[in-house]
């Protein structure tokens, strides 16, 4: 014999999702106050009460922030301290000047100032033997630099082999003494915007010019390298080949 169970019926409210039947009137729950930590005993540090008002008002950006100067007073690391530029590019101009006051005479050449190679001095004065090319309607930047690496190579391999194991000259002393060596070169190429070309004075000019850097030239490498006064002959000709060929430049 079957039983019948009285089921109280379900109600859907219009939302769709099940309310259970309430059996009384609905009870609201009051909003409880927010969670407050207790306050600092101390009122000068204020961050440690946690409170937002207090915490909004110490963080505010109203005052600009105080860094410490750096640039002068004890133990400043300002500009002042920092070295020059040239001297930071390993440029010395002083040196650069006594170098090419030495050059100027041939008589007297001070080849301690030499031992200290540098690359600065030859590309001034290579420049500036190119400006003064430019000035007469030649243009020979080019062809200075590759002749000039090609002369530095040229009297690296002749002293060598001169001197074999003895020989202490090196490509970059090389090229620096050819470089400091290249300024009566230079002044002959500045003299040859006032001359006619093609006359004798620029040609007596020239030859006295490419004399003066030949026997400048030839006493530095003598002076500096090793064994080199038993072959000053052979290092005058190669150094008298090497300047010859860029006055050529400036005679065509």
């Amino acid at each position: 014999m079957a039983k019948e169970f009285n089921v109280p019926p379900v109600v859907f409210p219009s939302s769709g999702n099940p309310v259970a039947p309430s059996s009384g009137p609905q009870q609201r729950r009051l909003p409880s106050a927010p969670f407050q930590p207790p306050r600092s005993s101390n009122p000068s540090l204020p961050f440690l009460s946690f409170d937002v008002n207090s915490a909004a008002a110490s963080t505010s950006f109203s005052a600009a922030p105080q860094f410490p100067s750096t640039i002068g007073g004890v133990g400043s690391t300002g500009f002042e301290d920092e070295p020059p530029l040239l001297e930071e590019l390993g440029i010395n101009t002083k040196q650069i000047y006594q170098k090419t006051l030495s050059i100027l005479n041939p008589f007297r050449i001070n080849h301690y100032l030499h031992e200290d190679a540098d690359l600065s001095g030859p590309c001034l004065f290579l420049l500036a033997f190119g400006l003064f090319q430019l000035l007469a309607g030649k243009l020979h930047f080019g062809i200075i630099l590759g002749w000039m690496t090609m002369a530095s190579m040229f009297l690296y391999v002749v002293f060598n082999m001169l001197a074999g194991r003895n020989g202490n000259l090196d490509m970059y002393k090389c090229f620096s003494l050819i470089g400091y060596c290249m300024l009566p070169i230079v002044v002959l190429s500045a003299i040859s915007l006032f001359v006619p070309q093609g006359g004798i004075v620029i040609m007596v000019l020239t030859g006295l010019f490419v004399i003066w850097s030949t026997r400048v030239c030839t006493g530095l490498v003598v002076e500096l390298a090793n064994c080199g006064d038993e072959h000053r002959g052979l290092i005058a000709y190669a150094c008298f080949l090497i300047y010859m060929l860029f006055s050529l430049l400036v005679i065509f």
